[in-house]
C-alpha cells in the first residue's frame, strides 16, 4: 500500500494530530498518531503482519475518559472504530480510514492479596500480570503466550494451563470496567451490571471498550511443567491415549497435546531433533508430587526422544512459547470443538503434521474438561461447556509470500476434522470469517447476546470483532 506524505481531507475533518486533538476536548491526555507523524507506521502495526489498515489516526488513551472522548469523536464523525489491546487479532485492532482506540498506555496491574483479586488494565500483557501476582504467590488464568494481551483473551473465553483447575478466564471474571457506545463509563459485575458482566465473559468486543478487568486468584507458584517430545510416528497413539486419558486425571493434572517442528536453532534441544516434526505433550501440573509424578509416569512409558518436564515458577513456563510465537509475524488461525474425538479424527493428525508448510506451524489440542465443564452454559456467553477438546491450527511464517499456503494448511486441517466437531468455534482461534461463522461462536447463547448488544450497542460501533449483530426490540 502507498504511503502517504501529507495529511489530506477526510470527511469533515483532516487527519492531522493538531486537528484530532483539539476534537478530541480538552480533558483528553492521551497522545493522537496520525499519518503525519513519524511514528504512524509502528504505532498502527499489528503483531500479525497479514493484516494492514491505515486508519485516520491512532487515539492512545492513557484512561477512560480518553476513551470516552475517542468513542464520542468516532460517533459524531461516522468513523469506523477499531480498539487495539494486545494486538494478537486477526486485522480487527486497527480499521482502514477509521479511529483506532489504543488501549495499550492502560496497563496497570493491581494486586489485592487479602481478596484474591487482581485489576488489570484493558491494554495490560499476560506476562506483566504472571509477574505481578506470582509475587504474592498467586495467579489466574491467562494465555499460553504471555505477550498476549488479556482483555482480548479474556473477553472470548480464555484457555489457560490452568483450565481444569480453575475454569476458563471468563470464569474468573468478578467485574469490569467498561466505556459503552455513547461514550458512559460503567462498572460491570456484582457491584454494577450484572447482565453487562455476563455478555463480557465471552462475548467479545461487541459491547463496549473494556478498560479494566478483575480477575479472580488462586494459589500458584511453582509448578510442574515444560514439553515432552515424542517420534512423529507415535502421533495418532499418542492421540487415542491422551484424549482417553486425560478426563480420568484430577483437575490439577493438565498437559495439552502439540504438533509442532523442533526449532533448527536456539532451545534445549539436541542436534537430531532440531528441524524435525515431532508430537508434543506441554505439562502444567499443580498437583502434589507424588500424583505429579504418576502421571508423567504414564507418558514416560511410551519413550520420549526429549523430557524437559520439571519443576520452575509459572510465569517461566508461561513464557515458553513467546520466542516462536513471535516468529511467526505472518498468520492463520483456524480451530475447532470437540465433543468427543473418534479414532478416525485421531488418525488424521500424522499427515498433517508431515504436511505443514514452514517449520513454524502447529497445532493444540487443549483439554477443556475440570472445572471448566462444570459451569453451567448460561452462566456466561462462553456457551460450550459440553466441549472436551479444543483445537487450534496455527500456521506461520516469519516472512511474507506464502499466506496462501497457511491459509490452506490451516482451513484443510480444519475441513479434514469437522465431521467430528461441534458445530461452533472458540472466538480466539478464528480469522474475520463473515457473521455466520462469528455467530457459530456464541452457539446457543446468540440470542441473549444479540439481544444485550441490542441494549448497549443499537448501531453496532463496535463491530471489528467476531461480531454479533443487534437485536432491537420491534415495541
Amino acid at each position: 500500500m502507498r504511503e502517504r506524505d501529507s495529511p489530506r481531507q477526510v470527511g469533515r475533518m483532516t487527519i492531522s494530530t493538531d486537528t484530532l486533538t483539539t476534537a478530541l476536548g480538552p480533558h483528553f491526555h492521551g497522545e493522537v498518531v496520525g499519518p503525519d507523524n513519524p511514528r504512524y507506521d509502528a504505532v498502527r502495526a499489528l503483531d500479525n503482519h497479514c493484516f494492514e489498515s491505515r486508519p485516520r489516526a491512532v487515539v492512545r488513551c492513557t484512561d477512560a475518559a480518553d476513551v470516552a472522548a475517542g468513542i464520542r469523536l468516532a460517533s459524531s464523525e461516522g468513523l469506523p472504530l477499531a480498539v487495539r489491546a494486545g494486538g494478537h487479532g486477526p486485522g480487527f485492532g486497527s480499521v482502514e480510514d477509521g479511529l483506532v482506540i489504543d488501549l495499550r498506555p492502560i496497563d496497570h496491574v493491581r494486586v489485592d492479596p487479602e481478596r484474591r483479586v487482581v485489576a488489570i488494565g484493558g491494554g495490560s500483557l499476560a506476562s506483566a500480570v504472571d509477574r505481578a501476582t506470582h509475587e504474592f504467590g498467586l495467579a489466574t488464568t491467562t494465555p499460553t503466550v504471555s505477550t498476549v494481551g488479556m482483555s482480548g483473551f479474556t473477553l472470548s473465553g480464555g484457555i489457560s494451563h490452568l483450565t481444569r483447575k480453575h475454569g476458563l478466564a471468563v470464569d474468573n471474571l468478578v467485574g469490569a470496567d467498561v466505556v459503552l457506545a455513547d461514550g458512559s463509563l460503567v462498572r460491570a459485575g456484582a457491584d454494577g451490571d450484572e447482565d453487562l458482566l455476563w455478555a463480557l465473559a465471552g462475548g467479545g468486543g461487541n459491547l463496549g471498550v473494556v478498560t479494566e478487568l478483575r480477575m479472580r486468584l488462586h494459589p500458584v507458584s511453582v509448578v510442574t511443567g515444560g514439553p515432552m517430545l515424542f517420534p512423529l510416528e507415535r502421533t495418532e497413539r499418542l492421540v487415542r491415549l491422551f484424549r482417553d486419558w486425560m478426563p480420568h486425571q484430577a483437575d490439577d493434572i493438565y498437559a495439552y497435546l502439540a504438533l509442532l517442528t523442533v526449532p533448527p536453532a536456539g532451545g534445549p534441544f539436541p542436534d537430531e531433533l532440531r528441524g524435525s516434526p515431532v508430537c508434543g505433550l506441554f505439562w502444567c501440573n499443580t498437583a502434589a508430587e507424588d500424583r505429579t509424578a504418576e502421571a508423567l509416569a504414564a507418558f514416560r512409558a511410551e519413550g520420549p526422544v526429549l523430557d524437559l518436564v520439571g519443576q520452575l515458577p509459572y510465569p517461566v513456563l508461561q513464557s515458553m512459547g513467546d520466542a516462536a510465537a513471535g516468529a511467526g509475524k505472518y498468520g492463520q488461525l483456524a480451530g475447532l470443538l470437540f465433543q468427543d474425538l473418534p479414532d478416525a479424527a485421531a488418525a488424521r493428525f500424522e499427515h498433517w503434521s508431515a504436511t505443514m508448510p514452514t517449520p513454524l506451524c502447529l497445532t493444540h489440542l487443549y483439554p477443556l474438561d475440570g472445572a471448566a465443564a462444570r459451569a453451567d452454559r448460561r452462566d456466561t456467553a462462553w456457551p460450550w461447556r459440553e466441549a472436551a477438546f479444543a483445537q487450534m491450527y496455527a500456521a506461520q511464517a516469519p516472512v511474507p509470500g506464502v499466506e496462501r499456503g497457511l491459509r490452506a494448511w490451516a482451513t484443510g486441517f480444519r475441513a479434514a476434522l469437522a465431521p467430528y466437531a461441534l458445530p461452533g468455534c472458540y472466538a480466539n482461534f478464528l480469522m474475520d470469517e463473515g457473521p455466520e461463522a462469528a455467530r457459530a461462536c456464541y452457539g446457543a447463547n446468540a440470542d441473549r447476546l444479540a439481544d444485550l448488544k441490542g441494549r448497549y450497542d443499537p448501531e453496532n460501533l463496535f463491530r471489528r470483532n467476531q461480531n454479533i449483530a443487534p437485536r432491537i426490540p420491534t415495541d
